[in-house]
């Protein structure tokens, strides 16, 4: 039995199945762990999503930007425009009601205590431990599997508040734990969100720094697995995994044994 973490596929379908043949994936044995970010952008999202979805028990995703979007074009929650236009097969489906049901119920964080590994599509706030990272993204999880999920996905789209407090209530609560999960990159030195800089953390502003530079996390030595940040690239530590490689930018799409902390790394080539 094997754990493999991927990055994020974004509708880069053939890819997937081509670099699923090359570990040679077997889903009644092992399993697969996708940092999210399943749709867009590439071209075949709708065979993505189903794809991931027949897997079962044997997939688990966490929910990424990307995803949220798609949430919030089927719900209602935002209009649509040209610039989700590799979405309109998924929202034109026939079983896109129940694509959009599987999809609510992904978590935004997964946690093994047998790896000690956490699963992130972003990122984990500096501040949280492991059970509060966890405890934060319930909240968010409930809300999205809940009645009132349209008027959250409606209201999740600012960039503010930029720092956490446990004062925060309501839906500024919920959108300050969604960007944190789902669009963090760059910290300021207080710990708060920034949202300009999205290229090489090497090049931000003396003030900002990588969310995972804070030396005081209250994660402690918890691996952490996470995508997003194509141009971060490639990263392979023993208590830090990124792996958006740009697959859907025609780099690679890379995929990472997790049972040792000097894991396997096997690539393919991205979407042509």
């Amino acid at each position: 039995m094997a754990t493999y973490a991927i990055g994020d596929i974004q509708g880069c379908y053939d890819p997937l199945r081509h670099l699923l043949d090359e570990i040679g994936f077997d889903p009644a044995q092992d399993t697969l762990w996708l940092t999210g970010d399943l749709v867009n952008r590439g071209p075949k999202s709708l065979r993505t999503l189903r794809f991931v979805k027949s897997l079962g028990d044997s997939a688990i995703t966490v929910l990424g930007n990307h995803d949220l979007h798609l949430l919030a074009l089927a719900t209602g929650a935002i209009d649509y425009s040209a610039r989700f236009e590799t979405l309109k097969k998924v929202l034109d489906a026939p079983d896109v009601d129940d694509l959009v049901g599987w999809l609510r119920q992904r978590p935004l964080a997964h946690y093994s205590k047998k790896l000690d590994t956490l699963l992130v599509h972003a990122g984990t706030l500096p501040l949280w431990s492991v059970k509060k990272t966890l405890r934060r993204a319930a909240e968010v999880e409930e809300a999205l599997q809940g009645s009132k999920c349209t008027t959250l996905l409606s209201k999740m789209y600012s960039n503010r508040p930029r720092k956490w407090s446990g004062k925060l209530s309501g839906y500024a609560r919920l959108r300050f734990i969604i960007n944190t999960f789902t669009r963090m990159r760059m910290l300021t030195n207080k710990v708060g969100l920034n949202f300009s800089h999205t290229g090489s953390p090497w090049r931000g502003r003396r003030d900002l720094k990588p969310w995972f530079e804070f030396h005081n996390s209250a994660i402690g030595r918890t691996r952490i697995v996470f995508g997003h940040w194509s141009a971060l690239g490639l990263i392979v530590l023993p208590e830090l995994v990124s792996l958006d490689t740009g697959c859907v930018w025609g780099r690679q799409l890379t995929a990472v044994r997790m049972e040792t902390r000097v894991p396997r790394i096997l690539q393919v080539r991205g979407q042509e």
